[in-house]
This record gives structure tokens, C-alpha cells and sequence, in this order.
């Protein structure tokens, strides 16, 4: 297992980690497995997306604050339920196959650290598994 520091500067930000994981896998020689990604934190998620175009990790937020919207009727008394919530729809957990020591991703995607109650330096968690 190795963890990756990755520092968010807003309250709600998508960090792509592709290049971050993709040297974990690189760095251990594992020719064929899976690839754990998983952020220890209860008000950030993890996310497999497209990382071509920024403006779809824009549509993910807006529509995620939309849903979920920061002032609410909610009884945390820490004031970010809305966080909490967003990244239980999220998920904290995404799992890559491996091949040939690569990620399995397609053309378009990127792995993603949201962010929903920054600025923070989260700690994600890269745990590869043989086959």
C-alpha cells in the first residue's frame, strides 16, 4: 500500500490522481491484478470520469451542489452535512483492473479525488492486488 498527499484549494474541487496512481503501479511491477484507490476521509470521494474536457468536472460540481445544495436544513453542528452527504453519493472507493503494469482505463478517463469541504490535504490510499 502507498498513500498519496493531495492538497484541494476550494471548498469543492475534482483533483485528477491518474498520474499519481499510475506511477504506484508502475513502481510495484505488477503485471496483472487490480488497483484499490480509496480516500480515508468522510467529506471526500473518489471517482473514475473524463479527463479531457475540465468543464465536465465543472457540470459534476455545480450539479452535485445543485442536488445538494452547501446551507440546508441540516442538524450537523459542524455546518457541512452537505459534504458529508455529497461524498456518500460519491463513494470513497474506485478499483482499476491492471494489465501488463497499467491501468485499464479508457480513452477518456481519469481517477479523481473530489473534494467537498476544502481547502484540505487528503490522504488517498493505492492498494494493489495480484490476480
Amino acid at each position: 500500500m502507498q498513500t498519496i498527499k493531495v492538497k484541494t484549494s476550494s471548498r469543492t474541487d475534482m483533483k485528477e490522481i491518474t498520474s499519481e496512481v499510475s506511477s504506484v503501479v508502475k513502481a510495484s511491477k505488477l503485471e496483472e491484478g487490480a488497483c484499490l484507490v480509496f480516500v480515508a476521509h468522510t467529506t471526500a470521494g473518489i471517482t473514475i470520469n473524463e479527463n479531457a474536457d475540465p468543464s465536465v468536472r465543472e457540470d459534476v460540481a455545480s450539479t452535485l451542489e445543485r442536488m445538494v445544495p452547501w446551507a440546508g436544513p441540516y442538524r450537523h453542528a459542524e455546518g457541512n452535512s452537505a459534504a458529508h452527504i455529497k461524498a456518500s453519493l460519491v463513494g470513497q472507493s474506485t478499483i482499476v483492473p491492471i494489465k501488463s503494469a497499467h491501468l485499464m482505463l479508457g480513452t477518456w478517463q481519469g481517477i479523481f479525488l473530489c473534494e467537498f469541504d476544502g481547502p484540505r490535504e487528503r490522504l488517498v490510499h493505492v492498494v494493489l492486488l495480484r490476480a
